[in-house]
């Protein structure tokens, strides 16, 4: 089938190594593979002739240990119309709870369930519930403070989200955080809607409650086809992105699924996962050139 890869790295000189390397190879596994498309920046693409899965393996063993990262997909219907994006430490460079506990002299303690459950070794809702209740009587002026001081957009993130959006895909921050960091967060990159969960408060504080129900891992793909369906596209014009555990069921049923720094048990399953490159590898993914980026 014809096949596109598409190598990004932050560096040009590595890409350009890779994009080399990664030919040779595969011309010598047998594969009808092209001449390398600069794409700009730090990127290419390399259309070919072959099987996915044979594709992959000879990538992968051949760019081993360089800092470059690669997607392998059919070359038709890259660009896709809808874009699901979690939002702690993948379009942000935080986990709001963190660090919201952080505040509460508790981030220690909170972290390390969030960094299990992340994991998939606690189920979320519970862990979620768990972690808000020891926030009760946190004064609510801790978010705001939380956001000004400790939130900022992952590099690459309002330059992918606004391409998109510029170029008629619809996208969507979906969250098993806030509802008070996913509003602003969907504001400041762009995104043309939230989704999230609702802290209780009362009297100034935190009553140590979230609101029902909670929005985790089957929710996240629940707004992946509604949200498809709304639009009359299939889950293969669909991206999604995320980092953790919760991510994983929408990452596996979307047409690109990418895993973003992603916890093992993530980048295991993604199609795609970027460990080197900004946000913006997402775009050259779909067929972008850096030429065609919306940049502030």
């Amino acid at each position: 089938m014809e096949l596109v890869l598409t190598l990004v790295s932050p560096d040009a000189a590595t890409a350009t190594l890779a994009a080399d390397r990664a030919r040779s190879a595969l011309a010598g596994a047998g594969v009808a593979v092209k001449a390398p498309q600069p794409l700009g920046g730090g990127a290419f693409d390399l259309p070919m002739l072959g099987e996915r899965a044979a594709v992959e393996a000879v990538v992968a063993t051949e760019l081993d240990g360089l800092p470059v990262d690669t997607c392998v997909q059919a070359a038709a219907g890259r660009k896709k119309r809808l874009l699901i994006a979690d939002m702690d430490s993948t379009i942000i460079n935080v986990e709001c709870l963190d660090e919201l506990a952080d505040f509460a002299g508790l981030k220690a303690e909170i972290s390390a369930i969030t960094e299990r459950a992340m994991r998939g070794e606690l189920a979320f809702e519970g862990a979620l519930r768990e972690r808000v209740g020891m926030l009760k009587g946190l004064a609510t002026t801790a978010l705001q403070q939380a956001y000004d001081e400790r939130v900022r957009l992952n590099p690459g993130a309002r330059t992918m989200v606004r391409t998109m959006a510029e170029n008629g895909a619809r996208c969507a921050l979906v969250s098993g955080g806030f509802t008070f960091f996913t509003s602003r967060v969907a504001e400041a990159a762009g995104f043309h809607l939230n989704r999230a969960n609702t802290l209780i408060e009362e009297g100034g504080a935190l009553t140590g409650r979230v609101g029902d129900p909670i929005l985790g891992k089957e929710a996240k793909l629940a707004s992946l086809q509604e949200l498809a369906a709304e639009l009359g596209i299939p889950l293969s014009a669909t991206l999604a992105v995320g980092d953790g555990a919760n991510d994983l069921a929408m990452i596996e049923a979307s047409g690109l699924g990418v895993a973003y720094r992603a916890k093992p048990i993530v980048a295991a399953q993604a199609h795609a996962k970027v460990d080197h490159a900004d946000l913006t590898a997402l775009l050259y993914f779909q067929g972008y050139r850096a030429a065609e980026f919306v940049r502030d």
